[in-house]
């Protein structure tokens, strides 16, 4: 019996136009009305996703940052894990010739979330970003020179391409024993997002952890998801469902696959596994 369902945001919650349709809405009411726990899983941070949840009914968790944090809806605060500063300035510097595509996120206020000195805001994926998150962020001579506290995550962005080969290069890191590396792809607009996070900060490892906090079996959690990120989610959970927009190599993991995100694929899956 599923007692606990972690929905994505973008690509999986959300249509192409980026709007929760209205069987999405409907399918996670009743499911919470049936008791069933409702956890939002995104790479966004916690403010940005806000406003795409506005819609869904409470109680609702947010694990955020790709694992780093998660909270209730309130902000209250019930897990986090921070990257040291130290790992922090060690990857900066072993990714020196990336750091036109680098930003650190910290967990403050508003103000000063978003850390960068060298990113190239004109680039149109960036710009709807900066439009909508102008609070945020903030520039720095240099990276390494915010680093007084503990970032949430070293974060970069660019040219699929260009993050792929980012990946590979983190993988060579002295101590990428130490990292999490989370890849979000968006092949059709060439552009790629990758969080450096601390060890075990991943969906799937935070979701197990919550899963855990409130007493619900791996068995008993459905999770949906789209992209590459999402991927240790869907495999932890006992039932993952993966959308009709994901790439081809997702949907080659022998998971459930729904429709697409513009035919409420999300709901689909929902009523599948939660109401029969």
């Amino acid at each position: 019996m599923i007692r606990l369902i972690a929905i994505d945001v973008d690509g999986t919650l959300l249509d192409s136009r980026g709007r929760v349709p209205l069987e999405n809405v409907e399918a996670i009411a009743d499911a919470a009305s049936r008791g069933v726990r409702v956890v939002i899983v995104t790479g966004r941070s916690f403010y940005f996703a806000l406003p795409a949840v506005s819609p869904l009914p409470e109680p609702l968790l947010l694990i955020v940052h790709n694992g780093a944090i998660t909270r209730a809806r309130s902000g209250e605060t019930l897990m986090r894990r921070m990257l040291s500063r130290e790992l922090a300035r060690d990857v900066l510097e072993y990714t020196r010739r990336w750091r036109h595509h680098a930003a650190l996120l910290f967990d403050r206020p508003l103000e000063r979330q978003m850390v960068y000195d060298h990113l190239d805001w004109t680039h149109p994926n960036r710009s709807r970003f900066k439009e909508r998150n102008e609070a945020i962020i903030h520039r720095v001579p240099a990276l390494e020179d915010a680093l007084a506290d503990d970032p949430i995550q070293v974060t970069f962005n660019g040219e699929v391409q260009r993050m792929r080969e980012l990946v590979a290069e983190l993988a060579t890191f002295p101590q990428a024993g130490d990292l999490s590396v989370s890849l979000t792809e968006y092949p059709l607009r060439d552009f790629s997002l990758v969080d450096v996070c601390r060890k075990d900060t991943t969906k799937g490892a935070s979701l197990a952890r919550l899963a855990a906090a409130l007493g619900i079996a791996r068995d008993d959690v459905l999770a949906v998801g789209d992209n590459h990120n999402d991927r240790d989610m869907l495999e932890w959970a006992g039932t993952g469902v993966v959308m009709g927009n994901a790439e081809d190599d997702l949907k080659a993991l022998g998971l459930h696959v729904t429709a697409t995100h513009d035919e409420a694929g999300l709901a689909r899956a929902i009523r599948r596994f939660c109401m029969d």
